[in-house]
């Protein structure tokens, strides 16, 4: 992607929640290239043996790439550890301008294998855990836009396709990702007068990450696959265009980078060519 002439994230805010890997580090990263502020909230404090990077790894890498970095290693699922990580955040950074709902727990059991141990995950990591990062930043997401600065709130979850075979498919998990979905059309229509844009994020195609390569389709289906970048720039581009004017959108990757002129899409595959490419899930 060309890099723009500007750094319009400089001196920008972001708190995202997870962040130490995948899709959430590559965001991060292009926010810290601008030298954005950039707090994240994430559980990964040892190394795990089947996911690359800790919190601390990811904030390293944030540094070096031209960001200033708070590391708060908490739960997105509890109110006062969520809560702590805001509040940290203004004290040190002067206050909140971006907010990504990142973390996201996937498992695509039909109804009667998953358990409601799962089930409660899903729902408290990807849909009360938007909802409530979200909430908790309103404040200081609308002090940012009386300030003007371009205050966004951006969430890493599908346009609510009713298509009933994904229900039909995986509940649960459809259950928790249309919630996200959901706090994005009601936040939009409900924060559309203080100049915040609300918007969702999702890929046309799986995107190579840990999650696909463990829990979806494994190395075959990672090969058909495009890279974090392509959802890393196009969030970019959401990030940094006028929040009044951009908000209740179900934004797809390509799409976006359409939008801008970007076209040629084949720095971003795993596997260079012009073999067919996996379609996510919803689209």
């Amino acid at each position: 992607m060309t890099e723009p002439a500007s750094k319009p994230l400089a001196g920008a805010t972001m708190i995202m929640s997870g962040g130490s890997r995948g899709i959430g580090l590559e965001i991060a990263k292009r926010a810290a290239a601008d030298g954005a502020n950039i707090t994240l909230i994430a559980k990964t404090d040892q190394p795990h043996p089947r996911l690359p990077g800790t919190i601390h790894t990811a904030a390293a890498e944030l540094e070096q790439t031209g960001g200033q970095v708070l590391a708060h290693v908490g739960d997105i699922r509890d109110d006062e550890s969520v809560a702590e990580a805001v509040r940290k955040t203004v004290e040190r950074f002067g206050g909140i301008d971006i907010v990504v709902n990142n973390a996201s727990a996937i498992d695509l059991s039909p109804t009667d294998a998953l358990s409601m141990k799962k089930y409660d995950l899903m729902q408290d990591i990807n849909c009360r855990g938007s909802f409530l990062l979200a909430k908790l930043s309103i404040p200081h997401l609308r002090a940012s836009a009386k300030a003007g600065r371009n205050p966004h709130v951006l969430t890493l979850s599908p346009p609510l396709n009713l298509d009933p075979k994904w229900a039909g498919s995986s509940l649960g998990y459809t259950i928790a990702k249309y919630g996200m979905s959901l706090t994005t059309l009601g936040l939009a229509e409900e924060l559309k007068g203080d100049g915040i844009g609300v918007n969702s994020l999702w890929p046309r195609t799986t995107i190579a990450t840990a999650a696909v390569e463990n829990l979806l389709g494994g190395p075959e289906m990672v090969a058909t696959s495009r890279t974090p970048a392509i959802y890393a720039d196009s969030a970019y581009l959401v990030l940094t265009s006028p929040a009044a004017k951009t908000t209740g959108n179900f934004f797809i990757d390509d799409e976006v980078l359409a939008a801008h002129g970007i076209t040629d899409l084949d720095e971003y595959r795993v596997v260079p060519g012009d073999g067919p490419l996996t379609t996510d899930l919803f689209l």
